[in-house]
């Protein structure tokens, strides 16, 4: 009796230990995906879109595709690095507004921060590129914000923006975005507070 105990729970450990490792091998895979891909997704049609950072092709096919009218970086300038050049250069050449909006993903965004970007959003041409580095975080509080003020879809599909469909990982202690998540909590409270 005690070795078919044993024999059972070896079983499950090691069936529990295999669907462990698959599911962390198809999530890391599917989180490579979305970087290779380039994180791109709609928002809201016509409006806004999010993704990581765009290469200057990936910004010219966004561009004519979607009729990107402005691109807001969220990584901030960075005079100093090829991406950044690459990106003021392609938005020049194509017409194309660009906003530098410094965040980082591992603080949190205070109201006066994020009633900012609501502003730069609300009155920028449209349509809006968001991106950051890996269009995660920092594009995916963007978007929400973008999702629940202006266009006024309520906080609970807004907050789908801050979720692992984009790569968003906002687990305390294990990753630092967390911030992301924290600071759209705070945000929605002081919401309820002021209505």
């Amino acid at each position: 009796m005690i070795n078919i105990r044993r024999h059972i729970r070896s079983h499950l450990l090691k069936t529990f230990g295999f669907s462990a490792v698959t599911a962390g091998i198809c999530l890391g895979g599917y989180l490579g995906y979305l970087q290779l891909s380039g994180n791109f997704h709609t928002v809201i049609e016509g409006e806004l879109y999010r993704s990581a950072q765009p290469s200057s092709a990936s910004l010219e096919r966004y561009v004519r595709r979607y009729g990107i009218k402005t691109v807001i970086n969220l990584r901030g300038p960075e005079r100093r690095e090829n991406w950044y050049t690459d990106e003021i250069a392609t938005a020049s050449r194509l017409g194309v507004n660009h906003v530098d909006f410094s965040m980082s993903a591992t603080r949190e965004v205070t109201q006066e921060t994020a009633d900012k970007l609501v502003e730069i959003m609300k009155t920028a041409p449209k349509p809006i590129l968001i991106h950051c580095k890996s269009g995660a975080d920092r594009s995916g509080i963007a978007a929400a914000l973008y999702s629940h003020k202006i266009a006024g879809h309520d906080e609970e599909i807004s907050e789908g923006q801050l979720s692992i469909a984009f790569g968003h990982i906002g687990i305390p202690y294990l990753s630092r975005a967390i911030a992301m998540d924290r600071s759209w909590e705070d945000l929605e409270k002081q919401d309820s507070a002021k209505g």
